[in-house]
């Protein structure tokens, strides 16, 4: 590590982008106790028009600052008229053709409830953004908790980094649910992926678009022992008149295109996920740079953290991540910004409350870095309300 405490020998860029709000420096984020927010305005629940600054608490858990956090009873999000602008407000991403594609299919298996038209025989439900052209949000004031619906946390499992929307859910135990997975959230998604939350973070590329996505999906389904005749006929009814819409709106339905091979080419590095990481790199390949860790040590390192038994040896086994994080902050003066992120995203990944914290102060930063300000808004969402719950409905 010792390479890493002197300056990187690579020529600097200007950053045009601010890091964060105005006069914000990475100072904020590392190197104070709190940063004032107390006239920002809060982006949990808000839409393009909304601030994307990050409140830092360096010596708080981000669970018990919101245990009673305000931004839980603020307005939702304004509906649009137009659906898609209306999903775009309340998740901050656009959703691609094939997603409504797949809606109109499915509206033709049941015309009064599409989202339901999979949940008999197949055990899928369409959630997340389906929600919204199901018109499940209209007039829903309150949820169970009784405060006001946070579409960023809706059907937001626990390891889905904000890269990552749920569209699909199953009645599995494991959890199962499928989700568009973009790099940029002012790109098209990268592909669609699923996750057991249940068993792992593993996030598994499973085509393009949904209808490959499904499609994989049954074909894992009827390979089970346990489905009597008349229900696997179903299934494969179900799976032909798929396989027809997709021919027909030219979907393809490979596991893996060449879209997805060319981003593969781009990825910068794996990530405990699995699905990958990219960032944009200049000419002279500044813009990442690895964690200089093995996977398996990292994973040691923080397994160290979260099994402490006691707090002086949680900050003891904490000393060997904050070394990292240091890094980092060279990292970033030097505008490779890929580090915090896989740094922040492996963290993520492995999970735990005692690793929030740090988590809370690398990935809103890398984000705001890279100019994805709406994955900011998420994460820091998502962590106030980190949730291993089967039902994660805000609708509710």
């Amino acid at each position: 590590m010792d390479d890493h405490e002197q300056p990187a020998k690579k020529k600097k860029k200007t950053v045009v982008e601010e890091p964060t709000r105005k006069g914000a420096t990475i100072s904020d984020f590392f190197g104070k106790k709190k940063v004032d927010n107390k006239d920002e305005e809060d982006v949990s629940d808000g839409g393009p028009g909304t601030s994307s600054g990050a409140a830092v608490f360096l010596n708080s858990s981000p669970k018990e600052d919101a245990e009673e956090s305000p931004d839980e009873d603020l307005d939702i999000p304004l509906s649009p008229e137009d659906v898609k602008e209306n999903i775009k407000r309340k998740f901050l991403v656009e959703m691609p053709e094939d997603f409504y594609d797949f809606w109109e299919f499915c509206k033709s298996k049941n015309s009064k409830h599409p989202e339901d038209a999979m949940s008999k025989d197949l055990g899928f439900q369409l959630v997340g953004p389906y929600d919204i052209l199901a018109g499940k949000h209209k007039n829903v004031k309150k949820n169970r908790r009784g405060k006001r619906p946070n579409f960023l946390l809706h059907w937001r499992y626990y390891y889905d980094p904000p890269e990552f929307q749920t569209v699909v859910k199953s009645d599995d135990k494991n959890l199962f649910h499928l989700g568009y997975f973009r790099d940029d959230p002012a790109e098209p998604p990268a592909f669609v992926a699923s996750n057991k939350a249940a068993d792992s973070y593993i996030i598994s590329p499973k085509g393009d678009n949904i209808f490959a996505a499904i499609k994989l999906a049954i074909d894992e389904r009827l390979k089970s022992k346990d489905i009597d005749a008349s229900k696997k006929k179903k299934m494969q009814n179900f799976q032909e008149d798929l396989q027809d819409s997709a021919k027909n709106k030219n979907y393809s339905l490979d596991i893996k295109t060449k879209r997805m091979k060319d981003r593969d080419k781009k990825s910068v590095c794996k990530t405990f996920h699995g699905a990958g990481m990219v960032v944009p790199l200049d000419e002279n390949e500044v813009g990442y740079r690895e964690v200089p860790e093995e996977p398996a040590d990292l994973k040691k390192m923080f397994k160290a953290v979260v099994e402490a038994k006691t707090e002086s040896d949680q900050d003891k086994m904490m000393e060997a991540v904050q070394e990292l994080v240091t890094l980092v902050q060279f990292a970033n003066d030097e505008c490779d910004y890929g580090e915090g992120l896989e740094l922040g995203l492996d963290l993520f990944s492995y999970g735990g409350e005692p690793l929030h914290t740090t988590i809370s102060h690398l990935l809103p930063l890398a984000y705001q870095l890279l100019g994805r300000h709406e994955y900011s808004q998420i994460i820091e969402a998502h962590l106030k309300r980190r949730s291993r719950s089967a039902n994660l409905s805000e609708l509710e």
